[in-house]
């Protein structure tokens, strides 16, 4: 276990890791949080415009959204949810051990959620790749084929619309993830390194929000998407 129990300091006194701009690193720490919030605020409003355009979308085209929604796997649905939950978990876990100058600890489980989130793009990977074998993935030209001849072109055009904003949602889901796992990987290149864990955490506090803002986007998507229509 390698811990730090002193932060190294700078020749004028001042914590080496404190920017010149900041007296102390309460306020050094206090905007960064404020930054981060104001960035998640920013988030909240692009996917609440994007569920909004959704639940409009889905209130005119009630009957084909919800046969539409038949076809998506509730059993790898409800499988990355808890995998996603697992992460946030050990996310809070690396915060933890940052606060604690738990270098190990904080490497660990940074290397955990990174392995959840592999594990959450892998799945998701699989399940568009089903959609593109039953011709369900209108992106790119591709055909897009739903349901037999006898079904009603407003059925087919309403069940298009609904995976283009599976497959919309969904994507961006899955773009702010890989972004989080090009900074895990980030992070923890600097905690290997001793950065973090010598009472500078709040990057990885920051980094923790964002992690967990992004699960709480899956925690919305899952049930808009594969439950809502199927048990009504």
């Amino acid at each position: 276990m390698a811990t730090i129990d002193h932060p190294p300091h700078s020749p004028d006194g001042h914590e080496a890791y404190l920017a010149h701009h900041f007296t102390d690193m309460e306020q050094q720490n206090d905007a960064s949080l404020l930054g981060m919030w104001l960035f998640l605020v920013t988030e909240v409003m692009f996917f609440g415009g994007a569920l909004t355009a959704y639940v409009v979308y889905r209130a005119r085209n009630f009957e084909a959204f919800g046969l539409a929604s038949h076809h998506l796997d509730i059993v790898w649905g409800t499988v990355n949810t808890c995998v996603l939950l697992c992460s946030s978990l050990s996310m809070a876990m690396a915060v933890d051990a940052a606060h604690r100058r738990h270098r190990t600890g904080a490497y660990r489980f940074l290397g955990l959620t990174a392995l959840l989130g592999i594990v959450f793009l892998v799945i998701k990977a699989f399940e568009y790749w089903h959609k593109y074998e039953q011709h369900h993935m209108p992106l790119f030209g591709l055909p897009f084929h739903f349901g037999g001849a006898d079904t009603p072109l407003h059925i087919q055009n309403g069940a298009q619309l609904f995976f283009g904003l599976y497959f919309g949602l969904t994507g961006l889901h899955a773009l702010h993830m890989i972004i989080g796992l090009g900074f895990i990987g980030l992070l923890m290149f600097k905690v290997n390194r001793g950065r973090y864990v010598e009472g500078d955490y709040m990057p990885i506090e920051c980094f923790g929000l964002y992690w967990h803002f992004v699960d709480i986007v899956w925690i919305y998507l899952f049930p808009f998407l594969y439950l809502i229509s199927r048990f009504e």
